[in-house]
């Protein structure tokens, strides 16, 4: 058996689409050892090559380029589904602490893309945040994932949704994470487990009930909201980059890249992001 290191988060959307694949539900020839973790714990780890395959932040990969390369399979990318930015009041945020979900979260890096201001940034794991808003830690933070079904029902306001200001700004879809797997890596291991990632989220589609491994994992989250989650954030992209998908992410290359947020690199190196 091909004996692969693959990491994703414990996070619903990354669990259903995995579970088929991991839990051999359906037929290959991969032995993989597998690290459930905060993305953000992935996205450091990116930097010392820790895995084979790794989900990642697209802010996280554009640090790693010389040695990863893109599935087309198993991203995080639509519309209507970006990092808000959320606060006790209504007025905009221009000053103060701002809780972020990480350095390397594409979160991060849409903010400093959409907001100038005099800021101190704390970066805390994404559940934590909307705690650290309610109880004064920070003036203002930036939530991904299931907190963006939860805030309002204690209270807080979002001031700025940095999805919405990203497709106002491009045209483009929302670019947030995606499976990159070692650029040195076999050509056919490559193909095999873009084809595989779909077939893995084709049977979670078809599954009568929500996996076990996605219950599990998702702790005690509201089944409305694991459900909304899942919906929310996979989608055909999920299954094909596409060339939609593909601009989206070059798009986001270029111009983070332009205004000095991410390492510089050759030009025309935005064409070679993606493995096929």
């Amino acid at each position: 058996m091909n004996k692969l290191s693959l990491g994703f988060s414990p996070c619903p959307n990354d669990t259903y689409i995995f579970d088929a694949l991991v839990n051999h539900k359906i037929e290959h020839s991969f032995d993989f050892q597998l690290f459930l973790e905060d993305v953000e714990t992935l996205n450091k780890w990116s930097m010392k090559r820790v895995l084979d395959i790794s989900k990642i932040s697209i802010h996280a990969f554009f640090h790693v380029l010389e040695n990863y390369t893109l599935l087309s399979s198993g991203a995080a990318l639509g519309r209507g589904c970006g990092p808000l930015v959320i606060q006790k009041g209504k007025g905009p945020v221009r000053s103060g602490k701002i809780a972020l979900p990480g350095k390397f979260t594409t979160a991060s890096l849409l903010f400093d893309m959409a907001i100038q201001g005099d800021f101190q940034y704390v970066y805390m794991p994404f559940d934590k945040i909307i705690p650290a808003v309610l109880q004064d830690e920070v003036d203002a933070g930036i939530i991904i994932h299931e907190s963006r079904f939860t805030y309002q029902e204690v209270g807080l306001h979002c001031w700025l949704d940095l999805g919405k200001w990203w497709e106002e700004e491009t045209g483009s879809l929302i670019p947030l994470g995606a499976i990159m797997i070692a650029k040195d890596m076999d050509k056919k291991i490559q193909s095999d487990l873009e084809r595989l990632i779909r077939l893995s989220l084709n049977f979670a589609d078809n599954a009568p009930t929500m996996p076990k491994f996605v219950l599990e994992n998702a702790q005690e989250m509201d089944l409305n909201v694991l459900k909304n989650h899942i919906h929310l954030y996979v989608n055909q992209y999920s299954r094909e980059l596409g060339d939609e998908g593909k601009k989206a992410i070059q798009q986001l290359y270029l111009k983070s890249s332009e205004m000095g947020l991410i390492p510089k690199t050759s030009s025309g190196f935005e064409d070679q992001l993606f493995c096929s």
